[in-house]
């Protein structure tokens, strides 16, 4: 009846998926993700969303969304009912008993005009959210541990045997801890998600110029990129900007010359552009540089520095706890030079 089961958190995060036939792409939830934008409210989603290949059905309790989707038609009160019991379920079941984890990379990169990194690294976090009873003993394998550099630990970690095996031995606070911060170096290829396309050209003793950029991605294994800004200092000269965004908005402040587009999410099918001329000064002559792009983005479920959770193992309890992980990768000082 039911294919895969999604739940989606009140920020539009998926947390947990479950599949029981194959594994439905999580590329099905845009289809969620529309109609949630359109309601004014959570509770105003339609139960019932139709897509060309599948039905997305759901309920929403305590601040989370459960998603089924359902490839054949069937009684969507049949299923909503059953969405009530597996919510009462899950409640009932894993009170005390989870462990969940965010890794949030942030990437800091100079890119040159011609699309070349010129630096690039990754600061990131382990955040873990405890609510398991009794002293369990956990240890946590990364698939990858050797891309870490500059790592500092919460206090429960074991240390010596990280040194030893990479593997994270600890006895968890309860509630929300760091559990590691951590830095990757571009010695490691640090790969860049986003790409700028620009044309932005001043010519002496002419009061236009001409600006152009396009937003597209790169390296995102085919995971959204969105809540993309792109700002710009423009040089003094320029005293307005008569420009048209393929999606989204943008201001213009003459007197601090900064640019602001608001992108939104980008679709790799139509990727987002912003064309249009500048006004300079009579007689000024042309700027010493072009201006430097900066952007903001996020993508979710993409761990761009690489490093992934392998497994997770308990001890000390015999009950099994929900496990958790979510990625995050999102902008820090990502500068593209023009």
């Amino acid at each position: 009846m039911i294919h895969s089961l999604f739940l989606i958190n009140s920020s539009g995060d998926i947390f947990l998926e479950k599949h029981w036939k194959s594994v439905v792409s999580r590329s099905v939830c845009d289809y969620f993700f529309e109609a949630q934008e359109r309601a004014t409210e959570a509770e105003n989603v339609p139960p019932v969303i139709p897509t060309p290949h599948h039905y997305l059905l759901s309920v929403y309790r305590h601040k989370i969304f459960f998603v089924a989707v359902i490839q054949t038609e069937v009684p969507p009160l049949f299923v909503i009912e059953f969405l009530h019991r597996v919510v009462d379920t899950f409640q009932v079941t894993n009170v005390g008993t989870s462990f969940l984890l965010d890794s949030c990379p942030v990437i800091d990169a100079i890119i040159d005009k011609s699309g070349s990194t010129i630096t690039a690294e990754i600061q990131g976090v382990i955040d873990a959210c405890v609510k398991l009873t009794g002293m369990p003993d956990l240890t946590l394998s990364f698939m990858n541990p050797r891309l870490l550099d500059d790592v500092s630990f919460h206090p429960c970690v074991r240390f010596k045997r990280w040194e030893s095996e990479r593997i994270l031995s600890f006895i968890p606070p309860d509630g929300n801890f760091r559990l590691l911060s951590y830095h990757v170096s571009a010695q490691n290829l640090v790969a860049i998600p986003v790409y700028v396309k620009h044309n932005i050209s001043f010519r002496d003793s002419s009061s236009l110029g001409r600006f152009e950029i396009t937003v597209g991605p790169k390296q995102t294994m085919g995971k959204t990129i969105e809540g993309v800004i792109v700002t710009s200092q423009m040089p003094k000269g320029v005293l307005n900007m008569s420009l048209t965004p393929s999606q989204g908005t943008h201001t213009f402040d003459p007197v601090t010359k900064m640019l602001s587009w608001d992108v939104g999410k980008i679709n790799p099918q139509k990727l987002p552009s912003l064309k249009g001329t500048m006004s300079l000064q009579a007689g000024a002559s042309k700027p010493d540089e072009n201006p430097t792009i900066n952007l903001q983005f996020k993508i979710q479920q993409l761990a761009i520095s690489g490093l992934k959770v392998n497994r997770l193992d308990m001890y000390g309890e015999k009950y099994k706890p929900f496990k958790g992980i979510k990625y995050m990768t999102k902008a820090g000082k990502f500068q593209v030079r023009t």
